[in-house]
């Protein structure tokens, strides 16, 4: 937890370290194509709708909406004012906000947007969290992440004092 991104490289890389360059570049090409072959399976073989981390925040923000009380003085569809915790929060579904901003910069419904749509939508609320989720999270768009294949360096190549490959 205390190391940084280069100390986790530099461990995965341990062996790798005095080989040339090139062979360096392939070694990370083809270990990050692993993991991300890997993560592609298992989110393209799983029957969720959204990639896994959205899948558990949106699931713990449900779980604390439902503590939440939700007020609805002026019976719009869209506007609601939900209490909790000694706190108040104001929700726009149509614009998809919360007052605390976390539904805002996350684009994924918190806890008080989940309250306001359960009372909006009942107890079957959660079939239409997709519908106040931002895509960005989807399966679809994760698939698409990890699509593109990671090509190797060649090892014929060389670079020249003036930075240009020669060819071996």
């Amino acid at each position: 937890m205390t190391s940084n991104i280069a100390e986790s490289l530099n461990s995965i890389l341990r062996d790798e370290r005095e080989y040339p360059v090139a062979a360096i570049f392939n070694s990370i090409a083809h270990r990050f194509g692993e993991i991300f072959r890997k993560r592609y399976t298992e989110v393209d073989n799983s029957k969720t709708t959204f990639m896994p981390i959205a899948e558990m925040i949106l699931r713990e923000n449900m779980t604390e909406g439902d503590k939440l009380y939700v007020n609805n003085i002026n019976r719009s569809t869209k506007k609601f004012t939900v209490l909790g915790y000694g706190h108040t929060a104001k929700v726009n579904l149509s614009r998809r906000s919360c007052s605390y901003r976390k539904y805002d910069l996350v684009k994924l419904p918190c806890a008080h947007a989940m309250a306001a749509l359960r009372l909006k939508n009942g107890d079957e609320y959660g079939t239409s969290i997709s519908n106040y989720s931002s895509q960005i999270y989807s399966k679809e768009s994760y698939l698409l992440a990890y699509l593109e294949p990671i090509c190797a360096a060649s090892l014929e190549l060389e670079w020249n004092v003036a930075g240009e490959y020669l060819e071996m």
